[in-house]
Order: structure tokens, then C-alpha cells, then sequence
């Protein structure tokens, strides 16, 4: 846990500067804003599911959510780090958007009127279906998809970082030692694997447990109003983790 909270220095990028400047018609903060909304779509989608919206429902009901709701002027008035967590208020505002499609008893056509964004929704019901079968609220689903997204996002920077090395193979080898990547082959097969000696594969795996923190807290920067906080989100992030 102590390797996970490893941090780096914060500087004033954070969620609640890029909403002020959204709120000052600034194109780059709203094109921020936009690339942090469809990084994390993908647990909104999952929530709608376990809400019980059928696929095609829920693809619309996220798709006039973003077209919509996020990246109007209305919907970023009041919002500041006081509200909570980036991850909360998207919830918050989903959850409010099902309820009035819910009372209205009406479906909006997708991009009617509203500005098309463009989210990798052809694989969403693929995904959804991969998720444990175990009876989790739609809530806890949520939690647990956007903590499964931020992960998988640092792990696909940290994975980038040794194909620039020319070391893709040894990074598939040792990432099952990341949390939720699976089981770690035993060092002597990945020494004969990648001609390294065994104890050369441990510093290997030491050094990249050590690097998911830091590249966690990367990915956490956009949604967090400081240092405390995203150390404070990392743990509970985690937790949802667990089964």
C-alpha cells in the first residue's frame, strides 16, 4: 500500500481549475474536460446496466448524457472541489439525468439537437458482460469499474513506457504483479523467459510496483483537488477493488 501512495508533487492542473476555466468559455478547458469524460465513460455505461437499462437504452441515456449534461455551462455552474469527488459528481448527474428520462417516460434520439461525442460505446455491452457475477449495486458496480479503468490506464502508461525500451515482452510477463492483473509466473520461468537471472526479474518487479502508484496518481490528478485527497481516493479506489 505504502508503494501505491507514492506521489508526485501536485501543480494547479487539477479537476477543479479545468471547470473554472469551462465555466470562462475556455476551448482548451473544455476540450480537457471533455478527454477526462470519455477516459471514464465506461463505469456510467455499467451503472446504467445494473440499473436495469437494456444495452441499446443505456448507450443513449450515456450518449445524450455527455452530449448534453457535462459540458454545459448549466451543469458546470455550481461545481468546485466542495461538491466532492469528480467520480461523484458524474454519478450524481447521471443519476439525476435516468431519473427525469425515467419520470418523462420518453427516450431522447441519440445526438437530437446536441453535439455528438464520440465514445467507444461498440464495446461497452462486451465489457459489461465480463464483469463478476456477483450482486453488486449499481453504485458499488460503478465504484468498482472506475477504479478498474483508472488502473488499467496506468498500467497502459506504464506499458508504453518499457515498449519505448524495446522491453514490451518483460512488461507482459511481470504485470500480473500489479493489483487485480492476475497471477505472477514464478521468477525462474520469467529468468529463462527473458535471459535475465532471477534476481534481476525481482528488481524488475520491485521497481514496477513502485511505478503504479505514481502512474495512479497521474491518472487521479485531473479528478482531485490536491495531494491529500488523491492519496485519500487511491485508498478507497482500492478498496473497491476488493471483491
Amino acid at each position: 500500500m505504502a508503494e501505491l501512495e507514492a506521489a508526485h508533487p501536485f501543480s494547479n492542473t487539477h479537476w477543479s481549475v479545468v471547470l473554472d476555466a469551462a465555466r470562462s468559455d475556455s476551448p482548451g478547458a473544455n476540450e480537457a474536460l471533455r478527454q477526462l469524460c470519455e477516459a471514464y465513460w465506461y463505469p456510467l455505461y455499467a451503472w446504467s446496466r445494473r440499473q436495469g437499462y437494456s444495452p441499446h437504452d443505456a448507450e443513449d441515456l450515456v450518449q445524450d448524457f455527455f452530449a448534453e449534461k457535462v459540458l454545459t455551462r448549466t451543469a458546470l455552474r455550481n461545481i468546485g472541489p466542495e461538491k466532492g469527488r469528480f467520480r461523484t459528481w458524474l454519478l450524481t448527474c447521471l443519476r439525476n439525468l435516468s431519473h427525469t428520462r425515467r419520470e418523462e417516460a420518453m427516450a431522447l434520439k441519440r445526438g437530437g439537437g446536441c453535439e455528438h461525442v464520440s465514445l467507444e460505446l461498440r464495446d461497452a455491452e462486451g465489457r459489461y458482460l465480463a464483469e463478476p457475477a456477483h450482486n453488486l449495486t449499481p453504485d458499488r458496480l460503478f465504484e468498482r469499474t472506475w477504479a478498474l479503468t483508472l488502473l488499467g490506464r496506468a498500467v497502459n502508461t506504464l506499458r508504453k513506457r518499457y515498449e519505448r525500451k524495446g522491453r514490451a515482452e518483460l512488461f507482459e510477463l511481470i504485470r500480473q504483479a500489479l493489483p487485480g492483473a492476475g497471477v505472477l509466473l514464478p521468477y525462474a520461468e520469467i529468468a529463462s523467459r527473458t535471459a535475465m537471472t532471477e534476481d534481476a526479474v525481482k528488481m524488475e518487479v520491485s521497481r514496477l510496483r513502485k511505478e503504479i502508484g505514481p502512474a495512479l496518481i497521474e491518472e487521479l490528478r485531473p479528478t482531485v483537488a490536491g495531494e491529500s485527497d488523491a492519496r485519500e481516493e487511491l485508498r478507497y479506489l482500492l478498496e473497491a477493488l476488493l471483491p
